[in-house]
């Protein structure tokens, strides 16, 4: 499966934006999907994850209340709605697709390009 991820750009501290990754492929619905973000020079960081049909969801401690996952199956896209942001969330983003229909904090086998988001004080 190829992941396109968009919807990144700048915005100020306490705004939002909506981050979208398109998936190729039939199979989109049988995968798990999950958000990520790295800052150059640090570790690449779990954000969200949603199971293949949506109903379960999990998110970072450093979102949660903030964020938003979600997908539609039928547009083969995943959704990462951010509200609140924070100039530390300034970050590269990827949406990934795990070979399974259970969410999970890792082992993802497919990744997107990344989009950045930069978040101004």
């Amino acid at each position: 499966v190829q992941l396109q991820a968009s919807g990144g750009g700048l915005v100020q501290a306490g705004g939002s934006l909506r981050l979208s990754c398109a998936a190729s492929g039939r199979t989109f619905s049988t995968y798990a999907m999950g958000w990520f973000r790295q800052v150059p020079g640090k570790e690449r960081e779990f954000v969200a994850a949603i199971s293949w049909s949506g109903a379960s969801t999990y998110y970072a401690d450093s979102v949660k209340g903030r964020f938003t996952i979600s997908r539609d199956n039928a547009k083969n896209t995943v959704y990462l709605q951010m509200n609140s942001l924070k100039p530390e969330e300034t970050a590269v983003y990827y949406c990934a697709a795990r070979r399974s229909a259970l969410a999970s904090m890792a082992d993802y086998d497919y990744w997107g390009q990344g989009t950045l988001v930069t978040v101004s004080s």
